[in-house]
């Protein structure tokens, strides 16, 4: 878990790129998953866009429904069991659930392309890196044996893996665990995708690490201009480089906000759960906060608000009402651009 300090590093916000278009834009998705016990509501009505050049941040726990609408996105699902009752995601203004198979498969990898969590088992243990990451140009490109290797060390090169030339024939095992997600960050961009979806890059690496792989992602993505959804658990991975943040859990979006707004003033209080659970370095020695209770069973989410059982703050209406994502303004009713929240009390968190 990445360590910030909360009484100093606020995250500032970046320049609007003017580019009003989204780049990829999700639409009251749905994916749900049908099993011997009932139906699982892994999604619940999903709604995002990512702009060109811009990061959106996926938060919330394990089961949150994070990876399961990125799979969605990447149309890489196990259907069945599983299956998308209703919803668009939208690339380009295309609809890519009525697209066929075809057309799909010719936008994932080259538009649209996903960095996996666990580098090791993701690469093939029998392959060389070099023989990896030149079979996208092989099979996308046409290129020969020859030329692929060269691109292969090119993208090594690009990703700061020292000594390209002489480890294009190294195989996974070789490298760090650090060195792997760079391989993984050099297949993602290998045919310059306009969006790179990465789902929790930096999972079991220490934090120097991980500190370097998102500088890397983030440096990449000024390059190329491209669109970034980073999926994680963790607040402190996200400080520095995300745009805007959602918040999930259980299958909605409970929070959406600029990430230098977020960070402020939450106004959801499962997003001040997440904040607060984060090591600070003006509380040495105290007890780390901890969200009470779990999160619940996809196949029976509580009525009324998923997190009531979990929140301190909890009243009658949070038990038997769904909150709808409510506009959050100030205090005077003035705009606050980009921010919603699921919370019946959502004043009462933000202004306290």
């Amino acid at each position: 878990m990445t360590i910030i300090d909360n009484t100093s590093a606020v995250p500032a916000p970046r320049a609007d790129d003017g580019n009003s278009a989204p780049l990829l834009e999700v639409r009251d998705l749905h994916v749900e998953f049908h099993t011997r016990d009932g139906v699982a509501r892994a999604v619940n009505g999903v709604n995002y866009t990512v702009d060109a050049g811009e990061t959106l941040a996926v938060l919330g726990e394990s089961g949150s429904g994070k990876s399961v609408t990125a799979q969605a996105i990447m149309g890489i699902l196990d259907m069945p069991p599983g299956r998308i009752p209703q919803g668009e995601i939208l690339f380009r203004g295309q609809d890519m659930l009525k697209m066929s198979a075809e057309d799909r498969r010719k936008i994932r990898g080259s538009k649209i392309a996903m960095i996996f969590q666990d580098a090791l088992s993701s690469l093939n243990p029998v392959l060389t890196v070099g023989y990896q990451l030149g079979e996208m140009f092989r099979v996308h490109e046409g290129l020969s044996k020859k030329e692929a290797k060269a691109k292969a060390i090119e993208l090594m090169d690009q990703v700061k893996i020292p000594a390209a030339a002489a480890r294009v024939n190294d195989y996974p095992h070789q490298f760090s665990g650090g060195m792997r997600q760079r391989i993984m960050i050099a297949m993602a961009l290998a045919l310059e995708p306009d969006l790179i979806i990465a789902d929790e890059p930096t999972t079991a690496l220490d934090v120097t690490v991980q500190a370097q792989v998102m500088d890397l992602l983030a440096e990449l993505q000024r390059e190329y201009h491209m669109g970034l959804i980073l999926i994680t658990h963790d607040l402190g991975v996200v400080a520095d480089v995300a745009d805007k943040i959602a918040v999930m859990y259980a299958g909605r979006i409970v929070e959406t906000a600029p990430v230098h707004e977020l960070y402020k003033r939450p106004a959801h209080p499962y997003t001040r759960g997440l904040l607060d659970s984060i090591p600070r370095l003006d509380q040495k020695g105290q007890e780390l906060y901890a969200i009470q209770g779990l999160p619940p069973n996809l196949l029976k989410i509580p009525t009324g608000c998923a997190f009531n059982p979990r929140c301190p703050k909890a009243q009658d209406i949070c038990r038997t009402d769904t909150p709808p994502l409510y506009d959050v303004t100030e205090r005077d009713g003035g705009a606050l651009p980009g921010r919603r929240s699921a919370c019946h009390f959502w004043k009462e968190q933000i202004h306290g």
